[in-house]
């Protein structure tokens, strides 16, 4: 079988041939134009299937299903967009005008749910039917697939994970809460932690990392300065696995998983990150109480920022 998946982001539309077994091919990506409109984003959608077409050599006829993941809460039965932060498609179908100029089904789910599927189906969870996939970047995002599937929830708006609460009443989330996960485990969390350790320590190696510019913190300056031997900067990274572990086993508790991949930029730090956050996980999940019963497999997603193409295809498996 041959499916059409497509990632539509606010900077990017990429899409690629995807293969019933998660493989895919022929990728191709276009700039979104969000600024342009509405129009513009629902052109450039048929323009990359019209450009996957003619690299694959096949015709519409030749795929069973187009997907699409999105970023923002949808229909996914009538494949309309109910909000997107980033896109101008608030309560615009995107998938009607692709159904009807291809004649094939039509599918649409959240972004990260579609790159869960993928992780699923081609990447770090393959060939698990019980699997949750972690984002690290901007935001703590996530997608929960069960019995081979994405739960969705009845409205379709399962899986915003980073709004799980860890700490009551701390810091502010752009949701309007405070103390969700995202908050303290997403990379602009990690950022504040590593700013407020570094005001109170002016000797840190942080502040040669940055030239003395405290507004060139990322993500990696707490990990690079601790693998130079910085005490501050590892008490940072000790209090970020700490923040990330928290909602780790708050979704164990309550999924139990197979699998747990972790993606985004700070997953980048492997076994260096993923290690000490297995021991702490291990220790404090409920199911870590009983010596019989196997952990959750915790690892790195293989399958980066195609991860959303493969699982946008995998909608219509």
């Amino acid at each position: 079988m041959n499916f059409i998946g497509i990632d539509l982001g606010g900077t990017n539309i990429a899409a690629a041939l995807v293969h019933e077994d998660g493989t895919f091919e022929h990728k191709v990506s276009i700039p979104t134009r969000t600024t342009d409109g509405t129009e513009a984003v629902l052109s450039g959608l048929n323009k990359v299937v019209e450009l996957v077409l003619e690299a694959s050599g096949l015709s519409a006829s030749d795929i069973d299903s187009i997907g699409i993941g999105c970023p923002g809460m949808m229909n996914v039965e009538t494949g309309e967009v109910l909000f997107s932060a980033n896109l101008p498609l608030a309560n615009v179908n995107i998938a009607t005008g692709l159904k009807e100029k291809y004649g094939v089904p039509v599918y649409i789910n959240n972004d990260a749910n579609c790159a869960a599927l993928g992780e699923v189906t081609g990447g770090a969870a393959k060939g698990t039917q019980e699997a949750i996939f972690v984002t690290l970047g901007t935001g703590v995002g996530g997608g929960i697939v069960t019995g081979g599937k994405i739960y969705s929830g009845h409205n379709g708006c399962a899986g915003e994970i980073g709004h799980i609460v860890i700490q009551m009443g701390g810091r502010q989330c752009g949701c309007g809460r405070k103390g969700c996960w995202e908050a303290y485990a997403s990379a602009t969390g990690l950022i504040v932690t590593t700013k407020e350790h570094m005001a109170e320590d002016k000797s840190s190696k942080m502040w040669e990392i940055v030239d003395g510019d405290i507004t060139k913190v990322n993500g990696r300056t707490a990990f690079d300065a601790m693998r130079a031997g910085d005490e501050t900067a590892k008490k940072v990274v000790d209090i970020y696995i700490h923040h990330l572990a928290a909602g780790i086993i708050d979704l164990i508790n309550i999924f139990e998983p197979e699998v747990i991949a972790i993606g985004g930029g700070i997953s980048n730090e492997g076994e260096t990150l993923l290690a000490p956050l297995r021991e702490i996980v291990n220790a404090e999940t409920y199911s870590g109480k009983s010596s019989q019963v196997s952990q959750v497999r915790i690892t790195k997603a293989s399958l980066g920022n195609d991860a959303g193409i493969v699982g946008a295809g995998m909608l219509g498996r």
